[in-house]
């Protein structure tokens, strides 16, 4: 499932080539993947003549921001892809859910093969009551070490756990939870309320750390995740240990292992990570 990464690169790259653009046309193929409220009547009248103001992001969530405060929020479920018309791949796009037309003769595709994505259409008021069931985001200002140790110590979960609830810390899924827990030395069983201020630093700065840097190789791909322009990413070439059970520790050499905490995967050094 894209997180973090992924939808800040979708982001980046469609606010790029569509921010100043005014939506034409609005069609939606697969009604599926339209969130409850939305409809597709609903979300052509709303967005036709709309200029969008800027494409950003909120946790795993691309943002079409338009000029009078209306949202298209875009949660790409697990194998979603917004991808634009004049991009090398668009001509290959099997799954095309809906369609945004532009006024410069280009278009947004959505594309879903299993149609677990959402677009969810919100006005200024329900944008800001979505956003606010949101955790920090964990590169803004608010994610600092006293926060993190504060906000772990209210909780008993395993830590790879709290760290991908969303309602903590917005963007994180399961690669750059398992990759930071990795970075700072912490077990991802370990409980959130056992985390020392010391290890709170620590896992603070590799958080940052591993989401900038899957940033700048445009995301993780691993099956399914492209960018706006159809390119696949370069993160996954610098796992440490997501997915890397029974491979040596690029630290120790120890083999790495796997556990599963509420049905989904987790991966750790038991050397490094004691």
């Amino acid at each position: 499932m894209p997180e973090l990464p992924e939808a800040e690169t979708i982001a980046r790259d469609l606010h790029a080539r569509a921010a100043g653009r005014a939506v034409t046309r609005v069609r939606v193929t697969r009604p599926d993947i339209l969130a409850p409220g939305t409809t597709a009547t609903r979300l052509a009248r709303a967005l036709r003549g709309r200029r969008i103001a800027s494409v950003g992001r909120r946790g795993k969530n691309v943002v079409l921001a338009f000029e009078d405060g209306w949202r298209l929020v875009v949660n790409l479920g697990m194998t979603g892809r917004i991808v634009a018309s004049d991009a090398p791949m668009a001509a290959t796009l099997a799954h095309i859910a809906a369609r945004l037309d532009l006024d410069d003769g280009r278009a947004l595709l959505y594309d879903d093969a299993r149609r677990f994505g959402r677009l969810d259409l919100r006005d200024a008021a329900g944008w800001a009551a979505r956003s606010a069931q949101l955790g920090v985001e964990p590169l803004g200002a608010d994610f600092t070490p006293a926060w993190l140790h504060a906000a772990t110590r209210r909780s008993r979960v395993p830590l790879r756990n709290w760290l991908l609830d969303q309602r903590q810390v917005a963007g994180v899924g399961n690669i750059y939870a398992n990759e930071a827990l990795f970075r700072a030395g912490v077990r991802p069983t370990r409980r959130a309320t056992r985390l020392t201020r010391a290890g709170a630093t620590r896992l603070h700065d590799a958080v940052r750390a591993v989401l900038t840097e899957a940033i700048r190789s445009r995301g993780t791909t691993l099956s399914d995740y492209r960018d706006a322009g159809g390119r696949s990413g370069g993160f996954q070439f610098r796992l440490r240990v997501y997915d890397r059970e029974g491979s040596p520790c690029v630290r120790c050499g120890t083999a790495v292992k796997r556990v599963v905490l509420s049905n989904r995967s987790a991966f750790y050094c038991p050397d490094c990570q004691r």
